[in-house]
């Protein structure tokens, strides 16, 4: 029998596993449930293929991503792997066909999409099969919450795997799950005895950047021109008319973008998804109705013209860049504008009021990391629970170049007073009346004009105030009870602030100040950018990526079905000579080598030449 790093290396081509994946593998291929939470680009596809291989059987593949079946079946296909899929975009035939091959065991890996997974006849059938079920796996698992910016309510039915199919492992995958939303996601599947791995939400290779809206077209104009005249990317707008507008602009600009949007014909957004899949530099222009389906690993670039909904919806949109480990840059254009419309889009909505009291919470949260003066990494790691990264990162703009900012301790003291004094039980709103000395009604029902904070705060404005109080829950000095109703209360961090043992500053605006630069831990990410960007102006590089697009076209799949550019690099930084020496290079496996091998080979030979 194979071992876990045996397939690794023979079938995928890596020498050795990352982070908790080796764990989660042999966890899973034991028989046990998981529940996995992993960064995109972390590698969870690993997590469920490797033990399906290891395991006896079919691994059944639960995805609510039609669009990426296809390309993932593509990409194992090439690695020698027997896989399929089972969606609405099969003819009848071809569904029957790849049915046959379930029920014969000629497959190893079936991706369905839930609606088809749950229909009576096809749990039926999987019945009949149930000793040959290797491991069920529930991939964007968060898709079960309510609360989630993805819910899908045919989610919440997959407890039925548990029920039917005690014997046969479950892992549910998630790049994307605060604390509430992992709590739903177990109870909701009955994954309450499953091993929990949860990995670091960070992303190195990634940079982040915040900036005031002053002009935004021409500001993501001078971004694209600057860092990725050829590149790959997605540019974000709130409205389907602003993303046809901005689309036909940058065609006007001279840059090879295209529209998507739910509105779209299904014919034109296939297309244009087809050609930003297949082609290299296309820039595409889209709501958030493209993404989940998309697993390009040669993303470079994720901008935002709009604010997004929430830190999850920005975390996983950001997140559709650099999933191949390499150099990416994500930029957002913010103004107050966009929190009027996001507000307005909230308040206005059909949802209950529980539901827009929640989202009103993530936007805040969203406001907060915009207008934090910290580390842009430190700050979304922590919203996600994770309270240990280093900060001082060198791929953020406030680490990079420090924004302009103000001593606020006394401030902060009497913000953080004032949520004690208040009993920890109330929101913004309530406690800014009571700095500014309002008397309303709330305040006279809980006799708040006595406290010793009433009326302190009067030489700030209420929006000050609000700014003030983000910043203190980005700064993680306050933690907002979303389950409960939105009430501020303190965290340990508050403690030597309000005895004065620790100052505070906030950010005054968007001007930044420039500082020496100092050695950080970002200096790896700094020769991997510089290495990227040299391997651009390579002429080896363009004809080992020619090559690449004549194989991929000749195939039929996207390039990055060939090899990841991450491979492309390692083939460059090391010319092998031989079969051999390439079959040791990362990302490489036997299967690829023996089907590509000489003719990447030939390439580096005619280059030498």
């Amino acid at each position: 029998m194979s071992s876990p790093h045996q397939i690794l290396q023979d079938v995928f081509g890596y020498a050795a596993f990352r982070g908790e994946q080796q764990a989660v593998v042999e966890h899973v291929a034991a028989g046990g449930d998981a529940l996995v939470l992993m960064p995109t680009g972390g590698g969870k596809s690993l997590c469920y293929q490797i033990p399906a291989l290891l395991r006896e059987g079919v691994g059944i593949v639960v995805s609510p991503l039609i669009a990426l079946m296809q390309d993932q079946v593509d990409a194992l296909t090439q690695l020698g792997v027997k896989a399929a899929f089972l969606n609405s975009s099969l003819d009848a035939n071809t569904a029957r066909t790849v049915f046959g091959q379930l029920m014969r065991g000629e497959l190893d890996l079936l991706y369905v999409a839930p609606e088809r997974l749950l229909s009576a006849g096809f749990l039926t059938a999987l019945e009949q099969i149930q000793d040959q079920l290797a491991l069920f796996a529930i991939d964007e698992a968060h898709c079960v919450s309510q609360w989630g910016h993805d819910f899908r309510p045919e989610y919440r039915a997959l407890t039925v795997l548990h029920e039917r199919f005690p014997n046969v492992p479950r892992i549910a995958l998630t790049a994307t799950a605060d604390a509430p939303t992992r709590r739903e996601i177990v109870e909701r599947l009955a994954l309450e005895q499953a091993r929990q791995f949860v990995s670091s939400f960070d992303r190195p290779n990634i940079r982040y950047r915040v900036t005031n809206k002053n002009n935004a077209r021409q500001q993501l104009l001078a971004f694209l021109s600057a860092e990725h005249p050829n590149d790959a990317g997605i540019v974000y707008c709130l409205s389907r008319k602003k993303v046809e507008e901005t689309a036909a602009w940058l065609q006007e600009q001279g840059w090879d973008a295209l529209p998507y949007h739910a509105g779209l014909d299904a014919s034109i957004r296939h297309q244009n998804q087809r050609r930003f899949l297949r082609e290299e530099g296309v820039v595409m222009v889209a709501t958030v109705a493209f993404g989940m389906g998309i697993d390009k690993p040669n993303v470079r670039f994720v901008a935002h013209l709009d604010l997004p909904k929430s830190m999850e919806g920005y975390y996983q949109e950001t997140g559709r860049a650099g999933r191949d480990g390499l150099p990416a840059n994500t930029w957002m254009a913010y103004g107050l504008g966009d929190v009027v419309s996001m507000r307005q889009m909230v308040q206005s909505g059909d949802a209950p009021e529980e539901r827009k009291r929640v989202e009103l919470l993530k936007l805040d949260a969203l406001l907060g990391f915009c207008e934090s003066t910290e580390c842009r990494h430190q700050t979304l790691l922590r919203y996600f629970g994770e309270e240990n990264h280093a900060g001082n990162c060198g791929e953020c703009d406030n680490c990079l170049t420090p924004v302009a900012t103000w001593q606020a301790t006394r401030e902060a003291q009497m913000a953080l007073s004032c949520v004690y004094r208040s009993g920890q039980r109330f929101g913004t709103g309530h406690l800014i009346d009571v700095l500014l000395g309002k008397t309303t009604v709330r305040i006279e029902q809980f006799q708040h004009q006595n406290l010793s904070t009433f009326g302190i705060g009067k030489e700030l404005t209420d929006k000050q105030w609000s700014s003030v109080y983000r910043q203190l829950v980005a700064a993680g000095l306050l933690t907002v009870d979303v389950e409960g109703y939105g009430s501020l209360q303190l965290t340990e961090a508050a403690r030597p602030v309000l005895r004065g043992e620790r100052d505070i500053w906030l950010r005054r605006d968007a001007e930044v100040v420039k500082k020496p630069r100092e050695r950080r831990t970002g200096e790896r990410a700094d020769e991997l950018r510089a290495a990227y960007a040299s391997a651009n102006e390579d002429p080896l590089w363009l004809a080992l990526k020619a090559k690449r697009l004549e194989l991929a076209r000749e195939q039929g799949v996207p390039p990055y079905v060939i090899f990841h550019d991450s491979t492309l690099l390692e083939i460059l930084n090391h010319l092998p000579q031989t079969l051999e020496e390439m079959g040791k290079l990362s990302g490489i496996g036997q299967a690829k080598l023996a089907r590509y091998g000489n003719e990447f080979l030939q390439v580096l030979a005619k280059h030498e030449a």
